[in-house]
């Protein structure tokens, strides 16, 4: 057969292939054409909704107007939408041509809107401090402005801090004092089956709590556990809990968010989904607020606050009460955990994630429990102790909120702000390795734990007071001008961008100044951004300290760059390093190559210069 010649049945299947080929790839655009008009459908749908959604808001902010304008006798030149809380709740606030301005609430649940509106009437009868509701439709209502000052935006710099003023310590203290008559007085002739979404604090309500708990944070740790010794902890503590009967009002929601405050006096907002409840509850909401990083001492002033106003009811019992508290203390904490689970591990949400470790501080300082020894032994693992044979006392709250009842000594165990393993980075869940070894955050790293799986702990004093041989080089940087080699041969170490900081470097007072100056310092501490941000580099760079301290390694450099090298990397170098010098026994060698300064740490290390 002559080369190039196709027989003709051959060329008959090659045009059918073709014409098979050429009718798949019709039937492929067909196909296409059709995705793209159900998409064209789904984004035609989305705006559908969009526009569905803007009417009904539309139709509610028209209604807060109709209402405005019947009690004032004049329609409201301006409505403006406020940020709402972590409800479906909307809140606008209405202004009138004279300058009067109220607050208009959207609510979605009749239900919800009947217990506020109820509560609201009772507490202002019984002479609490609520906002008075002026006129009502539905699910909208109006009421009195009480400003916008929140008692969680006054308390900002304490709660940066870890240390609050004497002005912000009285606000926290009239708050408390404040509690027992919203308790008490707030109880009496109220009609508790108005209550949203049940009237009384009961088992259905310690379930839900616990099961939060168990499934929204425990089981998205990996810790392994036996489900059945675990429930039956569940059930003794639930039995404990409801032992007591109550006629009381509990808040559910009392924190420093529903807390405003007018010419300095609080007010109180949100108490929707209050019901019938023990006292304790309420206590344990607001000073054991993981957030909140109330010093022990302080959080003791004001639980003494709260018991002399509490005494005006009646003869008090603080021991009984202190072992009461102290239960609902561990049942708030363990539902305050389900919810940074899920917000946290699950939705990925970073403020979450950065509020499990102080509430896992919390639950350190209460272990451990003899009635509940399993439920001990699980949460134990989880703050990275062993309590699996609990002392035969059990753990008292001395007035410091100490726990040397458990013979723990100082250094003994890493706490969750000095935990290398307590953070992960920003676009990642936290993860945990399952293990019969006291856990802790840990990260996808080796240099993340020991080989024997429990979490390091270094201390200087296991050095015997002397330095070792590891030199950690400390830069500070401006990017317009490169990244510092290391002069070890090493590779370099960590280096991190402090740009997603505030800058302080855009404001005119700031610019002759530098990250080592007290108004820099106070500017960029201010928010907590760049602590925040440190404490994630502490996490980090003491994981590996701690690893070449026990390897014998001999070099370390960490570099921190920024925009001139000027404000924020030399804040955190500077910070960086005197961590380092505090917590470890290395030698800091801390470079600000922008600004020409060097110098070793610790200052008595004559031999380093």
């Amino acid at each position: 057969m002559p080369v190039g010649k196709v027989p003709a049945v051959q060329t008959r299947f090659v045009q059918g292939k073709a014409a098979y080929h050429f009718g798949f790839r019709r039937d492929l655009q067909g196909k296409a054409a059709y995705r793209f008009g159900f998409r064209r459908d789904l984004q035609g749908s989305r705006a559908s909704v969009l526009r569905f959604r803007q009417d009904y808001v539309f139709l509610y902010v028209m209604s807060l107007e109709s209402l405005f304008e019947q009690y004032t006798g004049a329609a409201p030149v301006s409505v403006v939408p406020l940020t709402g809380s972590a409800s479906h709740r909307r809140y606008y606030r209405l202004t009138g041509a004279d300058g009067c301005t109220l607050i208009g609430v959207e609510g979605t649940d009749a239900d919800e809107n009947r217990a506020f509106l109820t509560i609201d009437h009772h507490f202002a009868s019984k002479g609490i401090r609520v906002p008075k509701v002026l006129a009502e439709d539905g699910l909208c209502y109006l009421q009195e402005d009480l400003g916008s000052t929140i008692l969680y935006d006054a308390l900002a710099d304490g709660r940066s801090r870890g240390a609050y003023s004497p002005d912000e310590v009285a606000l926290l203290r009239k708050t408390m004092a404040a509690l027992p008559k919203i308790q008490i007085e707030g109880a009496k002739g109220l009609d508790f089956s108005v209550c949203y979404p049940q009237p009384s604090f009961d088992g259905r309500m310690v379930d839900f709590d616990l099961n939060y708990f168990k499934y929204d944070y425990l089981k998205l740790t990996g810790l392994e556990f036996n489900e059945v010794r675990l429930q039956d902890d569940f059930d003794r503590l639930k039995a404990d809990l409801l032992a007591e009967p109550s006629n009381t009002f509990l808040y559910r929601d009392f924190n420093a968010r529903n807390v405003m405050l007018v010419d300095g006096e609080p007010w109180f907002i949100d108490f929707q989904g209050g019901r019938r409840g023990p006292i304790y509850y309420d206590v344990a909401s607001f000073l054991w607020q993981a957030r909140a990083r109330y010093p022990e001492a302080l959080r003791e002033e004001l639980l003494q606050v709260y018991l002399e106003a509490l005494r005006a009811y009646g003869p008090v019992d603080e021991t009984h009460f202190r072992e009461r508290l102290r239960l609902f203390i561990l049942f708030r904490m363990l539902q305050v955990l389900g919810c940074y689970g899920y917000r946290g591990l699950w939705e990925k949400k970073q403020a979450f994630i950065d509020s499990i470790p102080p509430a896992l501080d919390i639950v350190r300082n209460l272990l451990p429990f003899k009635d509940y020894p399993y439920l001990t032994e699980v949460l134990a693992g989880l703050c990275g102790e062993d309590f699996s044979t609990p002392p035969s006392a059990p753990l008292e709250m001395t007035e410091e909120g100490s726990s040397a009842s458990l013979g723990m000594t100082e250094g003994s165990t890493l706490r969750p702000d000095e935990d290398p393993l307590s953070c992960q980075p920003d676009d990642a869940p936290l993860s945990f390795r399952p293990s019969k070894t006291p856990l802790s955050f840990r990260h996808e790293d080796p240099l993340s734990c020991q080989p024997n799986g429990a979490p390091l702990s270094f201390r200087p004093s296991e050095a015997s007071g002397e330095i070792s041989s590891l030199t950690v080089t400390v830069y500070s940087f401006s990017f317009k001008k490169g990244i510092p080699e290391d002069a070890s041969g090493n590779g370099g170490g960590y280096v991190f961008d402090c740009r997603s900081v505030h800058n302080p470097g855009k404001y005119e007072r700031f610019k002759q100044l530098t990250g080592l100056d007290a108004p820099v310092i106070e500017f960029l501490e201010q928010d907590g951004e760049i602590l925040r941000f440190l404490d994630h580099v502490y996490s980090l760079v003491d994981a590996h300290v701690e690893r070449f301290l026990k390897r014998g390694f001999t070099h370390l450099q960490v570099s921190f760059g920024c925009t001139g090298g000027q404000h924020r990397s030399a804040y955190s170098a500077q910070h960086l390093a005197e961590h380092l010098v505090a917590k470890y026994p290395v030698r800091v060698h801390l470079i600000h190559r922008e600004r020409g300064i060097e110098r070793w740490l610790p200052e008595e290390c004559v031999e380093c210069k």
